[in-house]
């Protein structure tokens, strides 16, 4: 559209609107052209409303020499939302005279596009249709229609008329504000904490002795590690020794029975170095048992495949064809090798293992004082189940979020402590922490299934939510949530499919939407629900079931929250009462009344 053309509509529009602020003249003395019915519209899940208006003009509203110019406006309160395209009906003298002036003149009419002739002698009545995509949000609209007479700036020739009222219902859902987020109470359950380990120490022995050198080769540091490794276990108050096993070995080098024996012998050495450093009482000294485990010619095979020696097949054979045998029968064939030197020189092992693997036992906790005040000192004497259960004792989400990591930081798949620390940080709102607790673990159970698709729905990726939520629906949470999201999207069958079991105000809302207003009655009249929106909600059942002082009553709880107030204004539903005083002294600003 030309500028001109523009700027004067926009100078006609803002008359209007000020005409219809003030209340001036014009507007006492009524309106010609009106839209017949007015039409409620709800946007479709592509977010568009299909207006199919009668507007009605009757006989001589225009005069013969007068242009009639409809601009309808998409507008939510106050504000101007789009535009739509306007209807301009030009009065036969009127549509002849601007062809004269176009073939004389050289006029340009800048609104021939929309430009019909009619005959304004007789009573019209004239479609008006169109198609609008409208903000997922917009919370509630109308259209409204300024009408002029072309070259008429005065506001006695300016009014505005409805033409269609839009409700969206469902925004009154807000799906971050009404997720069904799935809290884990664990269960405390006193389970023994019986705790396993095992390690090796690489020794150097004088050959054919088993007394400890600890200045031979690394054998003291060697020695050193297991002692560190057990110390912390015998000393630990909170720790009871269960069983220490301590196995030696010697080289497969010689007669197996000797090899067992200097084997056995070598680990009683490390039994008693132990015993000795660690001050062990007889009776914890009793718990620790020696054996011997034949190294055999395994190892030798190995260093010999790895070396890539020519031979290695050969060590290989014998070994298979002895394997049910002890080690001096494959000895005895191996020595006859070609290769037996070079084996002996490079392949024998010179350091000698003594292997040891323990279990013990952790006290546990069985009162809450108990628990609590231990925490504090070892939290890494704790369980996972005690653990969980410190979080149920403690009040302050921040105290429960430090236990939860803490719970992670020794129990690294706890799905508890993720699903639950992931919700306390969606709470406040830190949903990338939240996402990154999640993503730690290995496996997803389906309450934590329900908590990653929370991630997304703070983020609005509504896409990938639903296609979590689509896939755990036998989760109740997370049908719940889904029927959310379908609301939003405007899948009303759906979303009422989903949630009309719940029984509470998104429910109703849901009902609402889909014209089961009977439904959403029921659903409300047994809701202890009590918050503005739910009052809004009553106050919309009230509206369609005709009962004004029910609009008034529950409205008047329901504009506690302003935005609500502001909403109900040009909500559809309310249409019928915005002359009624009751009602406008609820929805009028008090800048309004100033």
């Amino acid at each position: 559209m030309p500028m001109d053309a523009t700027k004067y509509l926009h100078l006609l529009l803002g008359i209007a609107f000020s005409c219809l602020t003030i209340g001036c003249a014009s507007q006492r003395q009524g309106k010609s052209v009106k839209v017949l019915p007015i039409e409620t519209l709800a946007p479709d899940s592509l977010s568009q409303i299909h207006v199919d208006a009668k507007i009605h003009l009757p006989k001589r509203t225009l005069s013969s020499r007068s242009r009639l110019i409809v601009w309808p406006r998409l507008m939510q309160g106050d504000s101007l939302v789009s535009e739509c395209p306007l209807m301009v009906l030009d009065a036969p003298i009127y549509a002849q005279k601007t062809k004269r002036r176009i073939k004389l003149e050289g006029y340009v009419d800048s609104m021939a596009e929309y430009a019909v002739t009619v005959n304004n002698t007789q009573e019209l009545t004239l479609p008006y249709r169109t198609t609008l995509t409208v903000p997922e949000r917009l919370e509630n609209g109308r259209i409204v229609a300024a009408v002029s007479t072309n070259g008429c700036g005065r506001c006695s020739a300016l009014y505005m008329i409805d033409v269609a009222y839009i409700a969206n219902i469902p925004t009154l859902i807000e799906p971050q504000k009404s997720l069904q987020l799935n809290w884990i109470e664990p269960k405390f359950i006193i389970l023994p904490k019986v705790i396993k380990g095992k390690g090796e120490a690489l020794l150097q022995f004088i050959i054919n002795r088993y007394d400890i050198n600890l200045e031979l080769g690394n054998n003291r540091s060697e020695m050193e590690n297991m002692l560190v490794a057990l110390e912390k276990i015998v000393s630990d108050s909170l720790a009871t020794l269960n069983s220490l096993y301590i196995y030696g070995m010697a080289s497969a080098d010689g007669s197996y029975t000797f090899n067992t024996t200097l084997a056995l012998n070598r680990a009683a050495s490390a039994k008693q170095w132990l015993v000795t450093q660690l001050h062990m009482p007889s009776k914890q000294a009793a718990l620790i048992t020696t054996g011997s485990r034949p190294e055999g010619w395994k190892p030798v095979l190995a260093a010999m495949h790895a070396d890539g020696h020519p031979d290695t097949l050969a060590v290989a054979d014998i070994l298979a064809r002895y394997d049910a045998e002890n080690d001096d029968a494959a000895e005895y064939q191996i020595r006859r090798l070609s290769c037996w030197p070079d084996i002996r020189a490079k392949y024998l092992q010179k350091d000698r293992k003594v292997e040891y693997e323990y279990s013990y036992t952790i006290r546990s906790f069985t009162t809450d004082e108990e628990l609590l005040a231990m925490y504090d000192r070892r939290p890494d004497a704790f369980n996972e189940e005690e653990l969980l259960r410190v979080t149920t004792l403690k009040q302050n989400p921040h105290d429960k979020m430090e236990v939860y990591r803490t719970i992670l930081h020794y129990f690294p798949q706890s799905y508890v402590a993720a699903n639950n620390l992931a919700v306390l940080l969606l709470r406040e709102g830190r949903v990338e922490e939240a996402e990154a607790v999640l993503d730690s673990l290995e496996k997803f159970t389906p309450e934590m299934i329900n908590t990653k698709a929370a991630v997304y729905i703070y983020r609005h990726d509504y896409k990938r939510a639903i296609e979590l939520l689509e896939a755990n629906k036998t989760l109740s949470e997370s049908r719940y949530n889904l029927g959310l999201l379908m609301a939003n999207i405007r899948q009303l069958d759906h979303a009422y499919a989903l949630l009309k079991n719940y029984k509470d105000t998104n429910a109703a809302i849901v009902a609402l939407s889909v014209g089961r207003n009977d439904e959403a009655a029921a659903i409300m009249e047994n809701c202890d629900d009590r918050t503005p929106r739910a009052e809004y909600v009553r106050a919309l059942i009230a509206a369609r079931s005709g009962d004004g002082d029910g609009v008034v009553e529950h409205l008047g709880a329901a504009v506690a929250d302003l935005r609500l107030k502001q909403r109900a204004r040009t909500e559809a539903d309310f249409m019928p009462y915005v002359s009624q005083l009751d009602f406008i002294e609820l929805i009028i600003h008090e800048k309004e009344i100033k």
